[in-house]
Protein backbone atom coordinates (compact mmCIF):
# COMPACT_ATOMS: atom_id res chain seq x y z
CA UNK A 1 0.00 0.00 0.00
CA UNK A 2 0.92 2.95 -0.50
CA UNK A 3 2.09 6.04 1.44
CA UNK A 4 2.83 9.67 0.92
CA UNK A 5 5.11 11.99 2.40
CA UNK A 6 4.53 15.46 4.40
CA UNK A 7 6.68 17.12 2.15
CA UNK A 8 4.26 15.91 -0.88
CA UNK A 9 1.23 16.80 1.00
CA UNK A 10 2.46 20.31 1.73
CA UNK A 11 3.49 21.00 -1.49
CA UNK A 12 0.00 19.83 -3.26
CA UNK A 13 -1.91 21.76 -0.69
CA UNK A 14 0.16 24.82 -1.09
CA UNK A 15 -0.73 24.50 -4.73
CA UNK A 16 -4.19 24.56 -3.54
CA UNK A 17 -5.11 20.83 -4.95
CA UNK A 18 -8.82 19.38 -3.78
CA UNK A 19 -7.86 16.42 -1.56
CA UNK A 20 -10.27 13.68 -0.26
CA UNK A 21 -7.76 14.10 3.40
CA UNK A 22 -9.34 12.30 5.79
CA UNK A 23 -7.86 12.77 9.79
CA UNK A 24 -9.09 9.75 11.71
CA UNK A 25 -8.07 11.03 14.93
CA UNK A 26 -10.51 11.28 17.78
CA UNK A 27 -12.70 14.88 17.32
CA UNK A 28 -10.32 16.16 20.63
CA UNK A 29 -7.60 15.24 19.23
CA UNK A 30 -8.57 16.85 15.80
CA UNK A 31 -9.79 20.39 17.75
CA UNK A 32 -6.35 21.01 19.02
CA UNK A 33 -4.16 20.62 15.88
CA UNK A 34 -5.26 19.73 12.34
CA UNK A 35 -3.85 19.69 8.66
CA UNK A 36 -5.66 22.57 6.28
CA UNK A 37 -8.62 20.46 4.67
CA UNK A 38 -8.49 17.43 6.56
CA UNK A 39 -12.14 16.12 7.49
CA UNK A 40 -12.01 14.57 10.84
CA UNK A 41 -13.53 10.60 10.39
CA UNK A 42 -12.76 9.36 13.70
CA UNK A 43 -11.61 5.45 13.38
CA UNK A 44 -14.15 3.96 15.10
CA UNK A 45 -16.28 5.34 12.29
CA UNK A 46 -14.60 4.71 9.33
CA UNK A 47 -16.46 1.90 8.48
CA UNK A 48 -19.79 3.35 8.46
CA UNK A 49 -18.32 5.75 6.17
CA UNK A 50 -17.35 3.62 3.40
CA UNK A 51 -20.89 3.26 1.98
CA UNK A 52 -21.09 6.81 1.63
CA UNK A 53 -17.70 7.03 0.02
CA UNK A 54 -18.86 4.56 -2.80
CA UNK A 55 -17.70 8.02 -5.33
CA UNK A 56 -14.42 8.21 -4.10
CA UNK A 57 -13.50 4.37 -4.93
CA UNK A 58 -11.51 4.97 -7.64
CA UNK A 59 -9.64 8.23 -6.63
CA UNK A 60 -6.91 9.40 -4.29
CA UNK A 61 -7.98 9.09 -0.31
CA UNK A 62 -4.98 9.69 2.04
CA UNK A 63 -5.59 8.94 5.63
CA UNK A 64 -3.93 11.01 8.48
CA UNK A 65 -3.53 10.76 12.60
CA UNK A 66 -0.96 11.23 15.07
CA UNK A 67 2.00 9.31 13.86
CA UNK A 68 0.55 6.81 11.03
CA UNK A 69 -0.55 3.78 12.76
CA UNK A 70 -4.35 4.94 12.92
CA UNK A 71 -4.55 5.89 9.62
CA UNK A 72 -2.82 2.38 8.48
CA UNK A 73 -5.49 0.79 9.63
CA UNK A 74 -8.04 3.00 7.86
CA UNK A 75 -5.97 2.41 4.76
CA UNK A 76 -6.00 -1.01 5.08
CA UNK A 77 -10.04 -0.96 5.50
CA UNK A 78 -10.55 1.00 2.53
CA UNK A 79 -8.36 -1.28 0.05
CA UNK A 80 -9.95 -4.36 1.66
CA UNK A 81 -13.48 -2.86 0.61
CA UNK A 82 -11.97 -2.40 -2.92
CA UNK A 83 -10.58 1.12 -3.06
CA UNK A 84 -7.54 1.33 -5.57
CA UNK A 85 -5.51 4.50 -4.53
CA UNK A 86 -5.76 4.89 -0.28
CA UNK A 87 -2.22 6.62 0.73
CA UNK A 88 -1.48 7.36 4.47
CA UNK A 89 0.55 9.96 5.61
CA UNK A 90 4.33 8.78 6.44
CA UNK A 91 4.30 10.56 10.52
CA UNK A 92 1.43 11.99 10.54
CA UNK A 93 0.34 14.92 12.10
CA UNK A 94 3.84 14.96 13.99
CA UNK A 95 5.46 14.99 11.01
CA UNK A 96 3.37 17.77 9.53
CA UNK A 97 3.91 20.28 12.48
CA UNK A 98 8.04 18.98 12.31
CA UNK A 99 8.23 19.97 8.56
CA UNK A 100 5.84 23.38 9.10
CA UNK A 101 7.42 24.75 12.12
CA UNK A 102 9.50 27.38 9.85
Amino acid sequence: MANISVQELKERIDNGEKLNLFDVREPYEYEESNIPGAVNIPLSTVPAHIADWETLKNQEIIMQCKSGGRSGVAQSLLVQAGFTNVRNLEGGIMAWHTLNKS
